[in-house]
């Protein structure tokens, strides 16, 4: 696995046109970007080629109240999210992003098979599209903590819904952030969760500062991945204490147990830990 840089939250006391730079600077290969839409597709895209990073995820467009996490299970909402859709293929379309998380929304108003039943026709018309496309799309449980409106809050309520499509283009994003917040097992939810594992994120559950892998069993949680079938990016979604490449040596234990790939200086997913 490799490291990938959350824009929106590593480098948010940046202006945008800095952050691309900043992340590669501390060696970062992979970004993440919450909400691409500030900008043109093209702006984020010539970021890209110039950095020479790949975008990792890409979050659906959010709203302003009912809409404020997302469309996908507001019932009723049918053409508020295939609008958002479409802006988030426009920005995978133009800088090769592959994952689009499906932001769900806030479905608190309404009756929980409504809720369902909206976000099921609406990812029925997003897959027809990530297949002609060839994207992934990933859902994700947000604790109760931070979102107790949200329409999931555990892996498993997710892979149910997976489970229904059963489609290699659906999958779970599994965040270790969200499933400490929740007093979930680490170790045992990821073993449980694996074959349904589609992206990865990472941040300390206290404060959402960087991570602690001594705490919570996540050293050992994050270092079954690539045992369980899963050897992409992890994505650090988390904020910085200080500034973002003075806390990078949480991942230490993950690069000595040759969990992180570094396959030449410039691509390392440690990077603090490499020298920088």
């Amino acid at each position: 696995m490799q490291l990938s840089a959350n824009l929106s939250w590593l480098y948010r006391h940046l202006d945008w046109s800095e952050r691309f730079e900043a992340a590669a600077a501390d060696g970062f290969k992979g970004v993440e970007i919450l909400l691409p839409y500030d900008y043109a597709p093209a702006w984020y895209a010539q970021q890209l080629q110039t950095t020479k990073q790949e975008l990792t995820l890409i979050n659906t467009p959010i709203g302003e109240g009912q809409g404020r996490l997302g469309w996908a299970a507001i019932p009723g909402a049918q053409t508020q999210f295939r609008q958002a859709f479409d802006r988030a293929r426009a920005v995978a379309q133009a800088t090769g992003c592959r994952r689009i998380h499906v932001m769900a929304g806030d479905v608190s108003p309404f009756a929980q098979e409504d809720g369902r039943a909206a976000l099921i026709s609406n990812l029925e018309h997003a897959l027809a599209l990530a297949e002609a496309d060839d994207l992934i799309l990933t859902l994700e449980a947000l604790n109760r903590s931070d979102m107790a409106r949200y329409f999931y809050y555990l892996p498993e309520q997710v892979i149910e819904v997976l489970q229904h499509f059963n489609s290699p283009r659906l999958r779970l994003q599994f965040d270790y952030y969200h499933c400490v917040k929740e007093s979930l097992d680490v170790r045992s939810s990821v073993a449980a969760c694996a074959p349904w594992i589609g992206y990865v994120q990472i941040a300390g559950a206290d404060g959402r500062y960087e991570p602690d892998l001594a705490q919570h069993d996540l050293l050992e949680g994050v270092a079954a991945l690539p045992t369980l079938g899963y050897d992409a990016w992890l994505g650090c979604e988390y904020q910085p204490r200080a500034l973002p490449s003075e806390g990078l040596a949480w991942c230490q234990p993950l690069r000595d147990r040759s969990v992180l790939a570094v396959p030449h200086r410039h691509a390392v997913a440690c990077p603090q830990a490499a020298g920088r």
